[in-house]
């Protein structure tokens, strides 16, 4: 049986009662300890918030060798540009570019020679070697921020799909309609997010959006491009302008860039193909940043008919030549704006070589100089170093004697007939390579021919601007 419970005293009771009472008291004011205390970090930790500055979006700093600004580009009757935010990888920006062609067009183009390239690559040769309905009308449609390259029977689907919305809505035949991609490799193509904005596009489209456009397709660029020339014809003026993009993964044929130029001439596909192909050697083929090239290098030339003068029909006629030399002058413009954006640049380079014994070899000592990282990197610490231009021309493979080289920094002689000049001069050398512009001069001795490329610094931008170019 269990024991009765003790009856307590109304004086044991109250004891109790103050001892459970004080027991309460004690926990409610730890509890309020520990709250004031949980308060008085959080305090502390916003006022710190509050007092530490936030890191502002570090901005892309222009390229020291970069024009003053944009150009003024005359505007080519039966072109039309827009450019709109697809979100195909950048955030806050535009990324793609639609161009539409007037009836009459005709279309030219060079690609890189890649046995990787990109779908858009393919895509784009396989049309061009069809036969050109020009009576009707084109477009072209451009996306940065991914290659669609090395991506597979999907890379295809993504480029049909591209095109054929802009066919649909512009009313033109799908294989009138040129797509490019740049940024990186490897990637499916969101096609879908280019589709959605094509409507707006088309809305948008008019004749002065080509600085917009140039914009959009930047991808590692610091500033855009945009080059222009005019002549008179016969019979009228004819106009050519282009936009491009490149900075880095550059050297021929051609160079990681997209090139798109527009002339108001009449000229037939055929001829106009065979206009541009003359004008690659000098230009977009002369340049190198890294010697790497590209999977997805794009040159597309359209020729609208609309400018008065009588059609250039003869290659050696005044007319032709007057375009060639203006077509020449915005390439060489282009493609000097490329090397003038390489990543991390700091200082543009021109490589010329004389005194060949063959085209072949001057190229090759040309390019040799150019793609050292030795010499590329002597040149980005201002070092005269003469001696890396030597080992650049004996690696080339071209022929070459000791004894007849001569090496030339702009207009100083540093090295001739197998020795270093006797008017050498450290202190000037040194001087002459804290220009911004610089000239490395080779005459080899041997023969007539010659080459002249341009070329950049090699500095740790590079390496910052690549090591994490994905992120």
């Amino acid at each position: 049986m269990a024991k009765p419970e003790k009856k307590l005293s109304d004086a044991e009771k109250l004891k109790k009662l103050k001892r459970k009472l004080k027991k309460l008291k004690e926990a409610a004011e730890s509890s309020a300890s520990a709250v004031e205390t949980r308060v008085e970090a959080a305090a502390r930790a916003l006022a710190q918030t509050v007092r530490k500055p936030v890191p502002a979006k570090k901005e892309k700093a222009v390229s020291p060798l970069a024009p003053a600004g944009f150009p003024e580009l005359s505007v080519v009757e039966g072109v039309e540009f827009a450019s709109g935010a697809a979100g195909v990888k950048y955030q806050g920006r535009t990324d793609v570019m639609l161009v539409r062609l007037a009836r009459g067009t005709a279309i030219a183009g060079a690609f890189t020679r890649s046995s990787t390239r990109a779908a858009s690559i393919l895509d784009c040769q396989a049309k061009l070697a069809l036969k050109q309905d020009v009576a009707q009308g084109a477009a072209i449609i451009v996306n940065s921020g991914n290659a669609n390259a090395f991506t597979g029977r999907n890379g295809q689907e993504a480029v049909d799909k591209v095109t054929g919305s802009v066919a649909s809505i512009l009313s033109i035949p799908r294989d009138r309609v040129f797509s490019s991609s740049t940024g990186v490799i490897g990637e499916p193509l969101p096609a879908d997010r280019i589709t959605a904005v094509i409507g707006q596009l088309v809305t948008d489209l008019n004749a002065g959006g080509a600085a917009e456009a140039a914009r959009a397709i930047m991808t590692t660029d610091t500033f855009p491009k945009g080059a222009s020339a005019s002549f008179e014809g016969d019979g009228g003026k004819i106009n050519i302008v282009g936009i491009a993009k490149g900075s880095g993964m550059i050297a021929p044929d051609m160079a990681t860039m997209l090139v798109y130029m527009f002339t108001d001439a009449k000229i037939a596909p055929a001829l106009l193909q065979r206009l541009l192909k003359a004008q690659l050697a000098g230009t977009f083929n002369a340049i190198t940043v890294d010697s790497d090239t590209s999977t997805s290098d794009a040159l597309i030339l359209a020729a609208t008919g609309k400018s008065p003068a009588a059609e250039i029909t003869d290659m050696r006629s005044a007319p032709a030549r007057a375009f060639v030399k203006a077509l020449g002058k915005v390439m060489l413009d282009l493609a000097q704006q490329v090397v003038k954006d390489g990543e991390g640049a700091t200082k543009f380079v021109e490589v010329r070589v004389t005194g060949a014994a063959s085209p072949a070899d001057a190229h090759k000592v040309a390019m040799a100089i150019a793609n050292s990282p030795l010499v590329k990197t002597a040149i980005a610490g201002e070092d005269a170093n003469w001696g890396r231009v030597v080992m650049a021309v004996g690696k080339s493979g071209a022929e070459a004697d000791r004894d007849l080289l001569t090496i030339r920094f702009g207009d100083m002689v540093l090295a001739e007939k197998g020795w270093r000049a006797p008017g050498y001069d450290e202190e000037k050398a040194s001087a002459y390579m804290k220009r911004d512009n610089l000239v490395i001069g080779v005459d080899l001795g041997l023969g007539r021919s010659k080459r002249t490329v341009w070329t950049c610094d090699l500095t740790h931008g590079y390496i910052d601007i690549n090591a994490d170019y994905r992120s």
